[in-house]
């Protein structure tokens, strides 16, 4: 089964918590503090796969979970970095964040590798917050949560060349004349239900066809098989419009053509302007000549070039490759829509400046709102006294509490940070034990 958009939830891991711990050992009274750092959440990763050609897989895991890192140890022992979870998508994938829309990345060649989802830094050990004043901290950071989000897997074919058309105009037909690749042919509209792609070979030159199925009058809107489809058209550097002007079809090759170009405008304007050649198929049938000089002489004057040829016989396929070859030659290869995220960051315990913050009321309480000061909360034990002393003094010496007492804060009031509320008292006793 052909399946070329998913809907999946990602997950890293979790960073592993720091470890308070103190040496105790038989001919060191005073044993300082001991408590390793935990290791980092793996990372929930995508590899561009050449023998992956499908979704299909992902129908049946919507959820895509990393390792959690491990927790520090005594004696300075550093926690275990989760494993990070590799999965393969197909080449040509693009990655969108569903809440936001943005595209994550464009995996558009082999081994090209994105980060779907970061994993959580670990948290520090105590032994990382000794100082001269403070010898014996009993507090360690807890490690941060990894990134979840939901995410839209999204394939779209690499192919050169797209050869659109409607229903039985002969696509298929010309896909299996030109190449080695063999579609479902027959006289009956959406034979092909999948874009079916070929490697043309021209002399010593190839490139790559996709026969793109089920494009109709309303595909943009959805009718027929061609808003499932029109996708793999985007990637494509040129057009080949394949238009039946045999007289027993009973249709108007002129209308047929405009009413395929006016569903790729539809459907994303910068396709009206993509460069198409028309290939006047069927002109081995009689009367078929007379209505491929009418649709010459009403698109060459335009600049879209002609070709009369007979799929079935081959006649006029050769001139109309050697006219792809030479358009192929002149344009410029398609650019990714983004750049995967670096795959290799530091993972670090600091992050944004701390007073960087806003401050706003939601009825008697105060909503303190900014990256620093809400992963900083996120990585104390709010259940450890001394870890709260100690945040509440960062708070103070970073000048948010100032910032509180000029927004009216009074002692005894709420304040709120991400979804934690803390009541705010008029002495911080900072740990120094």
């Amino acid at each position: 089964m052909f399946v070329d958009q998913v809907e999946v939830y990602v997950k890293a891991g979790d960073g592993g918590n720091g470890a308070v711990a103190f040496r105790r050992e038989k001919y060191v009274p005073r044993g300082g503090p001991s408590g390793g750092d935990g290791g980092r959440g793996g990372s929930v990763i995508a590899v561009a796969d050449e023998a992956v050609h499908t979704l299909m897989d992902f129908r049946y895991q919507k959820h895509l979970k990393a390792k959690n890192g491990r927790p520090g140890g005594s004696s300075n022992k550093t926690g275990a970095d989760g494993e990070d979870l590799i999965i393969k998508v197909p080449v040509g994938t693009i990655v969108r964040d569903l809440g936001t829309s943005e595209v994550i990345a464009d995996l558009a060649a082999p081994g090209q590798r994105a980060v779907l989802a970061r994993g959580g830094a670990g948290g520090r050990g105590n032994a990382r917050f000794a100082t001269p004043v403070r010898r014996a901290p009993k507090f360690a950071e807890k490690g941060e949560p990894g990134q979840a989000r939901q995410i839209l897997l999204e394939l779209r074919l690499l192919a050169d060349v797209g050869i659109i058309g409607y229903p039985n105009a002969g696509k298929s037909t010309l896909l299996s004349r030109i190449s080695a690749a063999r579609p479902k042919i027959a006289d009956y509209p959406f034979t092909t239900l999948a874009p079916v792609l070929g490697v043309v070979q021209v002399d010593h030159d190839s490139f790559v066809a996709a026969d793109i199925p089920g494009l109709i009058e309303g595909a943009s809107q959805g009718l027929g098989l061609g808003h499932q489809f029109l996708r793999h058209i985007m990637r494509t550097r040129l057009l080949v419009h394949v238009v039946d002007v045999s007289e027993h079809s009973g249709r108007d090759p002129l209308s047929d053509w405009e009413n395929i170009r006016e569903e790729l405008r539809l459907y994303d304007p910068s396709l009206a302007d993509r460069p198409e050649i028309v290939a006047a198929n069927k002109c081995d049938l009689p009367g078929s000549s007379q209505r491929a000089a009418l649709l010459r002489a009403r698109l060459e004057p335009a600049g879209t070039k002609v070709f009369e040829i007979s799929a079935v016989t081959g006649e006029g396929v050769g001139k109309l490759l050697y006219a792809v070859r030479e358009e192929l030659a002149k344009l410029p290869p398609p650019q990714p829509l983004a750049e995967p995220e670096a795959e290799v960051v530091e993972y670090v315990a600091r992050g944004p400046r701390l007073r960087e913050v806003t401050i706003h009321r939601d009825g008697d309480v105060f909503v303190v709102s900014g990256e620093g000061v809400e992963r900083l909360l996120v990585r104390t034990d709010i259940d450890n006294e001394a870890a709260m002393a100690r945040f509440s003094g960062m708070l103070e010496k970073a000048g948010i509490y100032q910032l509180l007492r000029e927004h009216g804060m009074k002692p005894g009031d709420t304040i709120r940070i991400g979804d934690e509320e803390f009541i705010y008292g008029d002495e911080f006793d900072i740990d120094r034990d």
